[in-house]
């Protein structure tokens, strides 16, 4: 099994000392910081971009991004994101342009262009950046297909539905999280959106391996109390399962 990796969402954390943030949460324990990148579009919402990206890399050398693109167009941003510094790129399939078309129903083929999610996987490698692949609380897990999970480097499985957050843990996405690593046994396999102590212990039994908290973390009198929790809850499922 991969180990269990804690990576605090930012979209939680002070944005006036973004910097200082991040490395309070690495000196509490957290291996990747969770970037929620979001363009107005995709999701109603805007954060932040290749700009503050490319600050918080300055500011702490050696910091593994895990950038969440909530974009809708996706191939447009891998470049300024690994110019930035991101370390992981990870894409939702329903902007890809396969997932449109089925979606919409709006044409009999599907188009292989640069958006198609195997050329886009391509193209993050091409940039030395981990590949990852999210899908929202309404779509299957079967969206991922066998193709797309094994050239993908982390799976993840939307929690709460993208664009927001603070919101309740949607309960009815944990299953997917079992089907996808059942398929993908040594795949990293991430949860996001409403994950804290309360609900990390069916997350870690269903099978993720990578745990975002934002408020669980961020909101905490003690944030290194609650990595280390929700870390110790991965290890100690990891461990049950291989019993």
């Amino acid at each position: 099994m991969p180990q269990a990796i804690i990576s605090p969402s930012v979209l939680a954390s002070d944005f006036g000392n973004l910097t200082a943030e991040c490395k309070r949460m690495i000196k509490g324990g957290a291996q990747w910081l969770h970037m929620d990148v979001m363009d107005g579009h995709f999701v109603p919402n805007i954060t932040m971009g290749a700009p503050i990206l490319s600050c918080v890399s300055k500011g702490v050398p050696g910091i593994f991004m895990d950038c969440h693109m909530m974009v809708a167009h996706p191939e447009k941003w891998v470049n300024d994101i690994a110019d930035a510094g991101g370390a992981l790129y990870c894409f939702h399939i329903e902007a890809t342009s396969e997932h449109r078309c089925v979606s919409a129903a709006l044409c009999d083929v599907f188009d292989k262009s640069a958006d198609d999610a195997m050329s886009l996987i391509h193209a993050i490698h091409q940039r030395k950046m981990k590949a990852g692949v999210a899908i929202s609380p309404d779509t299957p897990s079967t969206a991922i297909t066998d193709e797309i999970g094994e050239a993908a480097d982390m799976l993840l499985v939307m929690t709460v539905y993208p664009g927001r957050g603070g919101q309740k843990f949607i309960e009815r996405c944990v299953p997917k999280v079992a089907e996808l690593r059942a398929r993908f046994p040594t795949k990293d396999i991430e949860v996001d959106g409403g994950v804290g102590p309360k609900t990390i212990d069916v997350c870690a039994e269903a099978g993720s391996n990578v745990i975002v908290a934002g408020t669980a973390i961020f909101n905490s009198d003690n944030p290194e109390e609650v990595i280390a929790t929700l870390k110790a809850t991965v290890n100690a499922a990891q461990a049950k399962a291989q019993t």
